[in-house]
């Protein structure tokens, strides 16, 4: 079955310190992507299925309306939640149980983008 998602670029104006937050509170690294002229690019580490990117460009502005993008916080919300804060982001919505589709949040990073997070159900 395919994704409905493929790809997703998050804005940002400042590519360090967006890296710095995203590598913190997902306790991964990011890559650097293959920037072309007039933008950069750090890449999401994605084992398989749907990938993503921070970008930064005259085209790319960070905000809190439209679209929003929920990033993969399994195994533990709680732990991405507690990294936030520290990297210089706010909580918008505390961890919300959802059921069988597990747990979301809302926060806002240091680019000024309300990102989703989201954490599966236990099976």
């Amino acid at each position: 079955m395919r994704n409905a998602l493929n790809w997703f670029e998050i804005p940002v104006t400042d590519m360090e310190r967006a890296q710095r937050f995203y590598n913190h509170i997902l306790d991964t690294a990011l890559v650097a992507g293959p920037g072309q002229s007039g933008f950069l690019m750090s890449m999401f580490p994605d084992e398989e299925g749907v990938g993503g990117a921070l970008v930064a460009g005259d085209d790319y502005v960070p905000g809190t309306a439209g679209t929003i993008v929920y990033l993969n916080c399994n195994p533990s919300l709680d732990a991405v939640l507690s990294r936030v804060e520290a990297a210089g982001g706010e909580i918008l919505v505390p961890s919300t149980d959802i059921g069988e589709n597990g747990s979301f949040a809302f926060i806002l990073d240091t680019e000024g983008n309300r990102i989703g997070l989201h954490e599966s159900a236990p099976q």
